[in-house]
């Protein structure tokens, strides 16, 4: 399980995350939403070891991030981190550098190489698959940076935006359902961002909510709907939850029109 406990990291002197604790189960689907600026890709970055924070720490299985190198270690075998703008390799082709990131967590060559083939074929990149990366379109870049962290094979993937950066509906089809049909035989856990409700609702087991830098809710879809007091579409109840201005704004627009 994951363990994000009293998770608090500023920039400079401004608190980005103030006070973050919350667990994920093994096996469970988790988006964090929020606000734009309010801390969903620091909070990932901290949770994947790229900042450390300066109060608080994050757990994989009881083993706390940057403790000592050899904890530092193991959980990196485990986890698979992919911002929203990961780098790229662009001299080498998506092959090549699916090979690389699968080699680093030491899956065998027959293993790997097979796994590549296929993630090539289901993100329908087969015939860019030899090319360099440098050819690639923005969705073919969104497409070859997702198969680099499905093809770690790590029981934790930490996604930032997965679903944006001009994916196209068979790679948003694609990814929905490898991450579905990975959450529900329990073989992986997932954190990941997202703006989109009913990929929300689609996918997730439980939600957290971040505003101001605080967590302001974490809870499955139905408990969150049960908080806003909105039995229906799950957009409107997210939107009071993190943006409860946006409504009276909106309302407030057309009546000047009436006017």
């Amino acid at each position: 399980m994951i363990r994000v406990v009293n998770l608090t990291q500023h920039y400079s002197v401004r608190p980005v995350l103030v006070d973050v604790s919350f667990e994920v189960q093994t096996g469970e689907l988790v988006t964090v939403l929020g606000p734009n600026g309010m801390g969903k890709s620091t909070l990932l970055s901290a949770m994947a070891g790229v900042l450390s924070p300066q109060e608080g720490y994050v757990e994989f299985d009881g083993v706390r991030r940057r403790s000592s190198p050899e904890g530092e270690l193991a959980i990196r075998k485990k986890v698979a981190y992919l911002p929203d703008k990961p780098w790229l390799p662009a001299t080498h082709s998506g092959r090549e550098f699916l090979l690389a990131v699968a080699e680093l967590y030491d899956i065998g060559p027959s293993a790997r190489m097979e796994h590549a083939e296929r993630l090539l074929k289901l993100f329908n990149l087969a015939e860019q698959g030899d090319r360099a990366i440098s050819s690639y379109s923005a969705g073919q870049l969104k497409k070859i940076a997702i198969c680099g962290a499905l093809i770690t094979r790590a029981p934790y993937l930490l996604l930032d935006e997965p679903f944006s950066g001009g994916l196209d509906p068979a790679g948003i089809l694609a990814l929905k359902r490898v991450l579905k049909r990975l959450a529900d035989d329990k073989a992986v856990t997932v954190v990941m961002t997202t703006p989109v409700p009913e990929l929300v609702e689609e996918l997730s087991d439980r939600v957290a909510i971040v505003a101001d830098g605080r967590l302001a809710a974490y809870d499955t879809v139905a408990g969150l709907r049960r908080e806003a007091g909105i039995e229906g579409d799950l957009g409107e109840v997210l939107q009071r939850l993190i943006h409860p201005e946006t409504l009276r704004n909106i309302d407030s627009y057309f009546a000047e029109d009436a006017k």
